[in-house]
């Protein structure tokens, strides 16, 4: 049976929604410029050979609607293949590697693309500000959070009339809130693990980690951006204990302790090692295992702590198997008590910052932590990682990968 290993990554600088870097760049032309730059990096593979692409985007609307991996591939001048737009929120760029490791597997082909692409921008007018105008089902919750505030009556209900389908589209800072209520973690564990977030980023840009992860974009006017709007040098923990709860008056998430809006896209070639030994490639990373798991939507950010023991154990191997783990930090909450409650040592986590100070663009982030984590464990000299992260809805996802070179 072949193996699936990663040959190349490309992931761009991530941009601050409605504001920031990437802001006037289209969600296609974004993930198309990290498409090229993915296969850039194997001019030995000839394109007749891709098999699929398969995209990450968690809103496929507007700009981002239809089937934009097949207008990627266009796009990039390669009719010849195929598209698929996958939605699986948060992890939806994870989801795409995993179907690339999937058909490997069974033998369908031999060579993937995997992408995932955000651009929160270009939502709609005011959604960064105003996410509930945009959003219907974004807009319930917004809504609903905001009569929860007031100390009304939580009057929400599904928009199916049988009322059979369970309350998925929970505001994600409601969520956070919860996980912090039935773990039991104070406002100061989360700040200081947002602090943590944003000072090891500002290590990692110093000691040129970063640089080697990020690579730059283009925008229309010729501008060239090659680093992330997100991370905040300096900061300490006095100033973030300052900032307002957001979702609850007598909550504990904030803006210092959560992940922003974000814009940003990435691509990862993924191939059998047959054909990357046929073009005498150096694979980056063997793909050995993944795995995909639910649990209530009320505490949707805990979705890691079924999701990396289910990869460890489809790879047959314990938490002491590995090296270095990349929790996504949509809140400090969930990434965090994910962690402690499956035993996770804190020391090999998010070694170099996390989504807090980069930021969480929700399409591109299962791809993005796939390159953060292959070039970290390159960077300290280790072998064998985890990516994972929480998903919207209540899910959990993650994959285990070892370090080829």
């Amino acid at each position: 049976m072949p193996e699936a290993v990663i040959v190349s990554t490309a992931r761009s600088p991530i941009g601050r929604a409605g504001k920031g870097s990437l802001k006037d760049m289209r969600p296609d032309d974004l993930a198309l410029q990290m498409v090229e730059a993915a296969l850039a990096k194997v001019p030995e593979l000839d394109r007749r050979d891709i098999v699929d692409l398969a995209l990450g985007v968690g809103q496929p609307a507007g700009e981002s609607g239809n089937n934009l991996a097949r207008a990627v591939a266009v796009l990039g001048g390669m009719d010849h293949v195929p598209g698929v737009t996958v939605n699986r929120y948060c992890s939806s760029s994870l989801q795409t590697t995993r179907m690339a490791f999937h058909a490997i597997k069974a033998g369908e082909g031999d060579v993937f693309l995997s992408a995932g692409v955000e651009t929160v921008s270009r939502f709609g007018r005011g959604f960064a500000d105003d996410p509930a105008a945009q959003n219907p089902a974004f807009g319930e919750a917004v809504r609903r959070t905001e009569a929860r505030a007031a100390g009304g009556a939580d009057t929400w209900r599904d928009p199916r009339e049988d009322g059979a389908l369970p309350d998925l589209y929970i505001a994600m800072g409601q969520t956070a809130e919860n996980v912090a209520q039935k773990l039991g973690m104070s406002r100061e564990e989360q700040d200081r693990f947002g602090v943590r977030s944003q000072n090891l980023t500002e290590e990692a840009i110093a000691s040129g980690f970063w640089a080697t992860d990020i690579t730059p974009v283009t925008l229309p006017d010729g501008t060239v951006v090659s680093t992330d709007d997100g991370p905040r040098a300096g900061t300490t923990y006095e100033a973030v204990s300052q900032l307002k709860p957001v979702f609850r008056p007598d909550g504990t998430v904030t803006a210092g302790n959560a992940c922003p809006l974000n814009d940003g896209a990435a691509a990862v070639v993924v191939m059998s090692d047959t054909k990357a030994k046929e073009l005498g490639l150096t694979p980056l990373a063997r793909i050995v295992s993944t795995a995909v798991t639910g649990l209530s939507p009320e505490i949707m950010g805990l979705g890691p702590v079924e999701a990396i023991p289910a990869a460890l154990r489809n790879a047959g191997m314990g938490l002491g198997d590995i090296d270095l783990f990349e929790i996504n930090e949509a809140f400090a909450v969930q990434a965090l008590g994910s962690a402690q409650q499956i035993g996770i040592d804190v020391d090999k986590l998010n070694v170099n910052g996390g989504a807090i100070a980069v930021g969480h663009p929700f399409g591109m982030t299962g791809a993005r932590i796939t390159s953060t984590l292959i070039n970290s464990l390159r960077w300290h000299d280790k072998q064998f990682g985890v990516e994972s992260m929480c998903v919207g809805g209540g899910q959990g996802m993650a994959m285990v990968v070892e370090r080829l070179s």
